[in-house]
C-alpha cells in the first residue's frame, strides 16, 4: 500500500516537472525592429531668381522751364533700375543720372526713356516753353524780324547725331525741316547772305579724325537740306572736329550736345 503511494507521487512530481520543462522550453517570439525614419527629402532645384527691378524715373527738370529765344536750359534727372536712359530729341543716351544743357529755338517737350533688364520701361517728359519776346531793332537791315544773325540764332536748331555717326537721326528729321523752313525765308529776306554749317565732334578720338567727321556731319545736314529745297549755292560747309565744343565735361550727356551740326552766318 506504502509502495503505490510512492508510485502515485513520483508519477505526479514527474508530470510537474516535466510540465515546468515544457513551459521553460518554450521559444519566446522575438520583438521585431522599429526601422529608423527615412531621411529628409532633398531638394537640388536652385531657389528662382530675385524678379528683375524695374526702372523708375525718380526726377526728370529743366530748369529754366520757360526762356526766351537764345537762352540755355539744364535738363536733369535721376533714374534707378535702369540698364539704359536716353533723351530726345538732341540728348541721345545718358548716365543714370546726371544733367545736361540744352539751347531750343522753339518750345520742345524733352521725353526721358529708362529701359530695364528684363526690357521693361519707364518714361517722363517736360516740356521747355521758348518765348520769342520782342525783337531788338535791327541794325543792318529794316526787316523787322531782326538782322540775318538774329534770326539764324533764333529760328534755326542744331541738329544733333550719335557716337561716332553722321546720318541726319529719325528724331532730328522734324527738326530739320523746321529748318529748312526757316532758312529759305531767312535766305530770301536776305539775298546777299550766306550761311555756314558747322560740323562739331565730341573730344574721344584723334584730331584728324574727328575733322573728317565733322565734315561729313556737315555736309549730310547740307545735303538734306538741299532736298528739302535750301538753296544750295547759299549752304557753306565747315568742320571744326572737337576743337570747339559747347560742353567741356567728361559725360555722355555733354558728349551729346557737341556731337553737332551748327548754322553760323557766312562772312
Amino acid at each position: 500500500m506504502r509502495l503505490m503511494t510512492r508510485q502515485k507521487l513520483g508519477v505526479a512530481l514527474l508530470a510537474v516537472v516535466l510540465s515546468l520543462s515544457a513551459v521553460g522550453c518554450k521559444k519566446k517570439t522575438p520583438i521585431a525592429a522599429v526601422p529608423p525614419p527615412p531621411p529628409p527629402p532633398t531638394n537640388n532645384t536652385p531657389p528662382p531668381p530675385p524678379p528683375a527691378s524695374r526702372p523708375t524715373v525718380v526726377r526728370f527738370d529743366a530748369e529754366p522751364s520757360n526762356i526766351e529765344a537764345g537762352q540755355s536750359v539744364t535738363l536733369r534727372w535721376e533714374v534707378t533700375g535702369a540698364d539704359s536712359v536716353a533723351i530726345a530729341p538732341g540728348v541721345g543716351r545718358v548716365q543714370n543720372t546726371g544733367s545736361a544743357p540744352v539751347r531750343p529755338n522753339a518750345t520742345t517737350t524733352y521725353v526721358l526713356t529708362a529701359t530695364g533688364a528684363s526690357g521693361s520701361s519707364a518714361s517722363a517728359s517736360v516740356t521747355v516753353t521758348v518765348s520769342s519776346g520782342t525783337p531788338p531793332p535791327p541794325t543792318d537791315t529794316g526787316n523787322s524780324r531782326g538782322t540775318f544773325t538774329e534770326q539764324l540764332a533764333r529760328d534755326v536748331q542744331d541738329i544733333f547725331f550719335d557716337y561716332d555717326q553722321y546720318a541726319v537721326r529719325a528724331d532730328d528729321q522734324a527738326t530739320l525741316t523746321r529748318d529748312a523752313e526757316a532758312l529759305k525765308r531767312i535766305l530770301s529776306s536776305f539775298p546777299t547772305q550766306s550761311v555756314i554749317i558747322e560740323g562739331h565732334c565730341d573730344d574721344r578720338g584723334s584730331a584728324e579724325y574727328n575733322l573728317g567727321l565733322g565734315d561729313r556731319r556737315a555736309g549730310a545736314v547740307r545735303d538734306a537740306l538741299v532736298q528739302l529745297g535750301v538753296p544750295g549755292d547759299r549752304l557753306r560747309t565747315i568742320s571744326y572736329g572737337k576743337e570747339k565744343p559747347q560742353c567741356t565735361e567728361a559725360t555722355e550727356a555733354c558728349y551729346a550736345t557737341n556731337r553737332r551740326a551748327h548754322f553760323a552766318a557766312g562772312q
